[in-house]
Protein backbone atom coordinates (compact mmCIF):
# COMPACT_ATOMS: atom_id res chain seq x y z
CA UNK A 1 0.00 0.00 0.00
CA UNK A 2 1.07 3.23 -1.10
CA UNK A 3 0.86 6.90 0.68
CA UNK A 4 0.08 9.46 -1.08
CA UNK A 5 0.67 13.05 0.52
CA UNK A 6 0.04 16.22 -1.22
CA UNK A 7 2.78 18.49 0.41
CA UNK A 8 2.30 22.28 -0.54
CA UNK A 9 3.50 24.01 -2.88
CA UNK A 10 5.47 27.65 -2.12
CA UNK A 11 5.23 30.48 -4.69
CA UNK A 12 8.82 30.70 -5.56
CA UNK A 13 8.96 26.70 -5.73
CA UNK A 14 5.85 27.28 -7.99
CA UNK A 15 7.45 29.84 -10.28
CA UNK A 16 10.32 27.53 -10.85
CA UNK A 17 8.04 24.54 -12.05
CA UNK A 18 6.68 27.24 -14.68
CA UNK A 19 10.02 28.68 -15.49
CA UNK A 20 11.05 24.70 -16.29
CA UNK A 21 7.74 24.20 -18.71
CA UNK A 22 8.81 27.39 -20.03
CA UNK A 23 12.29 26.88 -20.94
CA UNK A 24 10.73 24.06 -23.33
CA UNK A 25 9.13 26.64 -26.00
CA UNK A 26 11.87 27.63 -27.98
CA UNK A 27 14.28 25.11 -30.33
CA UNK A 28 16.19 25.10 -33.43
CA UNK A 29 14.13 25.44 -36.40
CA UNK A 30 14.72 23.48 -39.61
CA UNK A 31 14.37 25.07 -42.90
CA UNK A 32 13.63 24.04 -46.30
CA UNK A 33 14.74 25.83 -49.36
CA UNK A 34 11.58 27.51 -49.86
CA UNK A 35 11.86 28.95 -46.01
CA UNK A 36 15.01 29.72 -46.66
CA UNK A 37 14.86 31.60 -49.55
CA UNK A 38 11.90 33.33 -47.51
CA UNK A 39 13.54 34.04 -44.17
CA UNK A 40 17.14 34.10 -44.83
CA UNK A 41 17.97 35.05 -47.83
CA UNK A 42 16.30 34.83 -51.57
CA UNK A 43 19.98 33.71 -53.05
CA UNK A 44 18.00 33.03 -56.76
CA UNK A 45 16.68 36.58 -56.84
CA UNK A 46 20.35 38.14 -55.88
CA UNK A 47 23.27 35.72 -56.48
CA UNK A 48 25.64 38.30 -56.50
CA UNK A 49 24.77 39.91 -53.10
CA UNK A 50 24.10 38.68 -49.39
CA UNK A 51 20.60 40.85 -47.93
CA UNK A 52 19.43 38.99 -45.06
CA UNK A 53 15.42 38.70 -44.62
CA UNK A 54 15.16 37.97 -40.63
CA UNK A 55 14.67 40.52 -38.21
CA UNK A 56 16.69 39.45 -35.93
CA UNK A 57 20.09 37.40 -35.90
CA UNK A 58 20.98 33.49 -37.04
CA UNK A 59 22.98 30.74 -36.76
CA UNK A 60 22.42 28.25 -39.59
CA UNK A 61 23.47 24.39 -38.66
CA UNK A 62 24.52 22.68 -41.55
CA UNK A 63 24.22 19.02 -40.96
CA UNK A 64 23.40 15.14 -41.67
CA UNK A 65 21.51 12.70 -39.67
CA UNK A 66 24.60 10.48 -39.62
CA UNK A 67 26.74 12.48 -38.54
CA UNK A 68 28.44 12.26 -35.34
CA UNK A 69 30.05 15.84 -34.82
CA UNK A 70 26.41 16.57 -35.43
CA UNK A 71 24.56 15.04 -33.24
CA UNK A 72 26.93 16.23 -30.72
CA UNK A 73 26.44 19.75 -31.25
CA UNK A 74 22.21 19.56 -32.07
CA UNK A 75 22.07 19.49 -27.91
CA UNK A 76 24.40 22.40 -27.37
CA UNK A 77 22.23 24.42 -30.52
CA UNK A 78 19.11 23.51 -28.60
CA UNK A 79 20.66 25.16 -25.11
CA UNK A 80 21.73 28.46 -27.43
CA UNK A 81 18.48 28.66 -28.21
CA UNK A 82 16.59 28.57 -25.59
CA UNK A 83 19.28 30.55 -23.61
CA UNK A 84 19.02 33.78 -26.40
CA UNK A 85 15.03 32.89 -26.92
CA UNK A 86 13.88 36.20 -28.46
CA UNK A 87 17.72 37.39 -29.32
CA UNK A 88 18.35 35.52 -32.15
CA UNK A 89 17.44 32.21 -34.47
CA UNK A 90 18.96 29.15 -34.87
CA UNK A 91 18.04 27.24 -38.07
CA UNK A 92 19.25 23.63 -38.88
CA UNK A 93 19.57 22.74 -42.94
CA UNK A 94 19.50 18.90 -43.18
CA UNK A 95 22.24 18.49 -46.02
CA UNK A 96 20.51 15.17 -46.82
CA UNK A 97 17.48 16.77 -47.70
CA UNK A 98 18.56 20.23 -49.09
CA UNK A 99 21.39 19.39 -50.93
CA UNK A 100 20.33 22.32 -53.08
CA UNK A 101 20.62 24.62 -50.58
CA UNK A 102 24.10 23.34 -49.42
CA UNK A 103 25.72 23.27 -52.63
CA UNK A 104 24.65 26.88 -52.66
CA UNK A 105 26.76 27.38 -49.82
CA UNK A 106 29.62 25.31 -50.63
CA UNK A 107 28.76 23.05 -47.98
CA UNK A 108 31.52 20.55 -48.39
CA UNK A 109 31.74 19.52 -44.59
CA UNK A 110 29.71 19.08 -41.98
CA UNK A 111 28.39 20.38 -39.39
CA UNK A 112 28.98 23.66 -41.29
CA UNK A 113 27.73 26.74 -39.29
CA UNK A 114 26.86 30.17 -40.76
CA UNK A 115 26.64 32.91 -37.95
CA UNK A 116 24.01 35.99 -39.60
CA UNK A 117 24.08 39.44 -38.37
CA UNK A 118 21.60 41.96 -39.06
CA UNK A 119 24.07 43.76 -40.95
CA UNK A 120 27.15 42.78 -42.82
CA UNK A 121 28.64 39.72 -44.17
CA UNK A 122 27.86 36.16 -42.60
CA UNK A 123 30.67 33.92 -41.37
CA UNK A 124 31.38 30.23 -41.87
CA UNK A 125 32.71 27.93 -39.17
CA UNK A 126 33.27 24.66 -39.93
CA UNK A 127 33.58 21.81 -37.36
CA UNK A 128 31.38 21.13 -33.98
CA UNK A 129 32.56 24.32 -32.14
CA UNK A 130 32.14 23.77 -28.21
CA UNK A 131 29.45 25.93 -26.81
CA UNK A 132 31.94 28.45 -25.32
CA UNK A 133 33.02 29.67 -28.57
CA UNK A 134 29.51 29.95 -30.10
CA UNK A 135 28.50 31.85 -27.18
CA UNK A 136 31.80 34.11 -27.57
CA UNK A 137 31.07 34.17 -31.47
CA UNK A 138 27.12 35.36 -30.48
CA UNK A 139 28.53 38.11 -28.03
CA UNK A 140 31.17 39.10 -30.66
CA UNK A 141 29.30 39.23 -34.08
CA UNK A 142 25.31 38.74 -33.45
CA UNK A 143 24.45 41.07 -30.74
Amino acid sequence: MFLIMQLPVTEAASQKITQKEGDKKMTTINLTKEEFLNKVMDYEKNPTEWKYKGDKPAIIDFYASWCGPCKMLAPVLDELAKEYEGQLYIYKVNTETEEELSRAFGIRSIPTMLFVPMNGVPMMSQGALPKSEIKEIIKERLL
